[in-house]
């Protein structure tokens, strides 16, 4: 864990749950080195560019943290600079729960997943939306030409602070790309033959006309 993760996430209550439960000796460390980790490096870059989803957390007027997952292709999230990303907000189911809860509060978190190899990225910082009308290059940079969906607005998240988490409980999961490349053939082929030979099974059992051997 970085120093700029430590200080926003590690608050005085935090620490004293570490220090009553023995784990706050080894975060101690984390006050007095030099390495923040609040600016994105090609290594996270390429993890954000590579992932087609992640998880954003807001905070409502209410206080009640609310927790929305975003999808869309690959490299849909930008890193645009080391301590900006970015993303076109693509219209969805039109609560705008997110979107209403950054009026009042910008903190957001995210959680960036990539399950097949048990990766796990947690970014802090502050959100701003960015309209088409105020930012129209903005939005012709985030948005993705060959992806049939309507962007509203633009979201432009300024990185406070990141990090790594180990992989301890990550349960690995593939998606159908990835599967598809390792069977050299589309996943939805290979299914389809599974049904036809479970069909074909299940009609032998019932003593079908495939049962019957030729003379």
């Amino acid at each position: 864990m970085s120093r700029a993760f430590s200080d926003i996430a590690f608050t005085p209550t935090v620490r004293a749950v570490q220090t009553r439960m023995g784990s706050r000796a080894a975060y101690a460390r984390l006050d007095r080195t030099d390495d923040t980790r609040d600016a994105l490096t090609p290594e996270e870059a390429a993890f954000i560019a590579a992932r087609d989803g992640f998880y954003q957390a807001t905070v409502s007027e209410t206080g009640w943290p609310y927790v929305q997952f975003r999808g869309g292709p690959a490299g849909f999230l930008k890193a645009l600079d080391a301590k900006t990303i970015g993303y076109a907000d693509f219209r969805g189911n039109v609560q705008y729960v997110s979107v209403g809860n950054l009026q009042g509060d910008d903190r957001v978190a995210l959680i960036l997943m990539d399950y097949a190899n048990r990766r796990r990225l947690k970014i802090l910082g502050r959100a701003r939306l960015v309209q088409e009308s105020e930012d129209p290059a903005l939005i012709a940079r985030l948005a993705l030409p060959n992806y049939r969906a309507r962007v509203e607005r633009a979201v432009l998240i300024t990185v406070l602070a990141y990090d790594w988490n180990c992989p301890q409980h990550i349960t690995p999961r593939f998606t159908a790309e990835e599967v598809e490349a390792v069977l050299g053939h589309p996943l939805h082929s290979a299914a389809a033959a599974g049904t036809i030979a479970q069909s074909q099974r299940e009609g032998q059992a019932a003593g079908g006309p495939n049962t019957r051997r030729p003379p």
